[in-house]
């Protein structure tokens, strides 16, 4: 039954890489990290279907670089809206829901990196 909603976690990342590449990705920084979540959608699809694609060390540098690479992105994004918004929002709350939602969105993708990095 787990297997099954990583399936769907694996097509769901599919779909919206696919679908920033088509609409969002327009400067250098967005197709690096267009790159980024392709390579780290591979390890995830490894560690789904149980599958070993190259060497453990190198998902282990996937798993640390995207990870930073995630994080120095989703605040580089926070930074460049949070000097546009108009509105009266605090920017500790924004700053706290770009880190909710980037846990609860992200983080699976983590959890199965590091288990196919580390174990």
């Amino acid at each position: 039954m787990i297997d099954i909603f990583w399936y769907c976690y694996l097509g769901i990342l599919a779909i919206a890489a696919i679908g920033i590449l088509v609409t969002r990705y327009k400067t250098p920084l967005g197709i690096l990290d267009f790159i980024f979540s392709i390579i780290t959608w591979i390890g995830l699809f490894g560690y789904v279907t149980n599958t070993q694609i190259l060497n453990p060390l190198v998902w282990k540098v996937v798993f640390v670089s995207g990870l930073l690479w995630d994080v120095f992105f989703s605040f580089k994004k926070f930074n460049e809206e949070v000097k546009d918004d108009d509105d009266d929002t605090p920017q500790s709350i924004k700053l706290a829901i770009i880190g909710i939602t980037f846990i609860i969105l992200v983080g699976p993708l983590y959890f199965g990196l590091f288990n196919f990095a580390f174990k």
